[in-house]
């Protein structure tokens, strides 16, 4: 026998609501991939809740572990979906495919479904203007060694070229050909000299060549549909400057940023502790300093996973966008 909550959905939870008691908190269930995205989503939703209407953020299962973004979907292309259970889910690659599949047209087309802006929350917590004030907070040293925003532009306009293959592939079903993660192994990096960094964007920008050399002589057809495909990405707001937002995101976090700023927080804790050896007036007075400043420090991991920087971007614009409508929507129901 089926229990009532096998059926759960949107019009399940408003009927929830309307049992209240007068002047309750109606709750908006929110479906997240996985335990970690939770955090993540509480913090975003936050700034909606109110008195009248709060937020539950949870994975779909209560009774299995199961996890991803078709079970945050609730497996039936969101049947269940509407403004009082919602999806937010990182947008992938559905988001760029704009259709191709049925769970790009989901992401892309229900009001139901919140996502990223980016490939997944990884990127969002690696967006470029905030990786300076990492830095910081991680070495507590704001010194300039290298210009992090920089670099990242000039990564990614040196990677726009094969993301534009990468969407080209997906749409055109070629991924067997050139997938996700073969752009990702493309463009990774163990480290940078933040001294001479055009080094290791010369390596990238070799490997880049390669590859895409490569894809236009296995597509040859591609000659016309190319420059529609990267027309279209740049409508949707993409830019050159701004690439890295849709590398595999654990790829992007190891094998690029990670590697650029560990070299640069060395540097950094360096410059801090020979400053610390400089003004120091003895030898007990030098070691408490420094021991106190190796205490204060925080790992560089930490602070990316808990920094917001990334709130002034434009896809978190977007994000709060679509939420707006979405209590828009709420507060003309209630």
């Amino acid at each position: 026998m089926k229990r009532l909550t096998d059926n759960l959905n949107s019009d399940y939870i408003a009927s929830a609501n309307r049992l209240r008691p007068p002047g309750a908190k109606k709750r908006i269930v929110v479906y997240v991939e996985s335990y970690e995205d939770i955090s993540f989503w509480r913090s975003v939703l936050d700034e909606w809740e109110t008195e009248q209407v709060g937020f539950e953020v949870m994975l779909p299962s209560r009774t299995t572990l199961g996890k991803g973004k078709k079970t945050a979907l609730m497996n039936d292309l969101g049947k269940g979906l509407g403004q009082w259970m919602i999806a937010c889910v990182d947008a992938d690659m559905d988001w760029l495919l704009q259709g191709h599949t049925p769970v790009s047209r989901l992401v892309c087309e229900s009001p139901y479904v919140f996502h990223t802006y980016a490939y997944a929350i990884e990127n969002l917590q690696c967006w470029a203007p905030g990786l300076h004030a990492a830095c910081t907070m991680s070495t507590l040293n704001d010194h300039v060694i290298l210009d992090l925003e920089r670099f990242m532009a000039e990564f990614s306009r040196i990677v726009w070229p094969l993301l534009v293959w990468l969407v080209w592939c997906y749409r055109n079903d070629r991924f067997g050909r050139f997938s996700l993660m073969d752009l990702a192994s493309t463009v990774m990096f163990r480290d940078v000299n933040p001294q001479h960094p055009e080094s290791t964007l010369e390596h990238v920008r070799r490997q880049v060549n390669r590859r895409v050399a490569s894809l236009q002589h296995a597509f040859p057809e591609a000659k016309k549909t190319y420059p529609e495909v990267r027309e279209d990405l740049l409508k949707m707001g993409l830019t050159p400057e701004t690439s890295y937002l849709w590398i595999h995101g654990h790829s992007l976090w190891d094998g690029v940023v990670m590697p650029l700023l560990e070299p640069v927080c060395i540097l950094l804790r360096r410059y801090r502790e020979r400053e610390i050896q400089r003004l120091a007036e003895h030898a007990v007075q030098r070691q408490n300093e420094l021991s106190a400043y190796q205490h204060a420090q925080s790992p560089l991991e930490a602070v990316l996973r808990k920094g917001t920087a990334y709130r002034q971007s434009p896809q978190y614009q977007s994000i709060r966008a679509d939420l707006s409508r979405l209590m828009t929507e709420v507060g003309e129901a209630k």
